[in-house]
C-alpha cells in the first residue's frame, strides 16, 4: 500500500488542481481513512475527529465535501446505503467486495478470483469492456441470524 506521506502529495495535488486551499481539517480527513480500517458515514468521521481534536474548527460540510473530491479521484471509495447514506474507506486498497448485514450493518469485506473471473467472462461475452465493479451481497450476518 502507498504510504501516507505519497498519499498526502497526491491529495495536495488533487486540492491544488480543484483550486481548493490544503488544510489541516482536510488533512485529517484523509489521515483518519488512512489510518482506521472499515467502512464510516461521514457523520462518523466528524464525530471521531471532533473527539480526538476538540480544538479544531471542523463543519460538517467540509467532511462531505473533502469525501466527495477523495472519491472522485479514487482515493476514497463508499458503499452506498440508500436512504441511510454511504459510507467511506480507503480506496487504495486491493480490490475487495462486500457481505453487508441489513440487520446490524455489519460489512465483511471479501474477495473471490472465481467471482473475479466470471465477470469478465461476461463483460467479454457482451463485448462490453469493463472499467470497475462492485459486489454487495445484502443478507443476515451470523450473529444476526441466530438472533431470528
Amino acid at each position: 500500500m502507498v504510504t501516507y506521506s505519497v498519499l498526502l502529495e497526491q491529495f495536495k495535488t488533487l486540492l491544488k488542481t480543484n483550486q481548493l486551499k490544503f488544510t489541516k481539517q482536510r488533512e485529517l480527513i484523509l489521515k483518519f481513512l488512512y489510518e482506521n480500517e472499515g467502512h464510516f458515514t461521514p457523520e462518523e468521521i466528524y464525530m471521531m475527529l471532533k473527539q480526538t481534536y476538540p480544538d479544531i474548527n471542523l463543519g460538517i460540510a467540509t467532511v462531505y465535501r473533502t469525501l466527495t473530491l477523495l472519491e472522485d479521484s479514487g482515493i476514497a471509495s463508499s458503499i452506498s446505503f440508500g436512504t441511510q447514506g454511504k459510507k467511506y474507506e480507503l480506496g487504495l486498497k486491493k480490490h475487495h467486495d462486500h457481505l453487508i448485514c441489513s440487520r446490524c450493518g455489519t460489512i465483511i469485506e471479501f474477495f473471490d478470483e472465481t467471482i473475479e473471473q466470471r465477470q469478465e467472462e461476461i463483460a467479454k461475452a457482451f463485448d462490453f469492456k469493463m472499467q470497475d465493479h462492485t459486489m454487495k451481497i445484502i443478507g443476515l450476518c451470523q450473529a444476526c441470524q441466530q438472533h431470528t
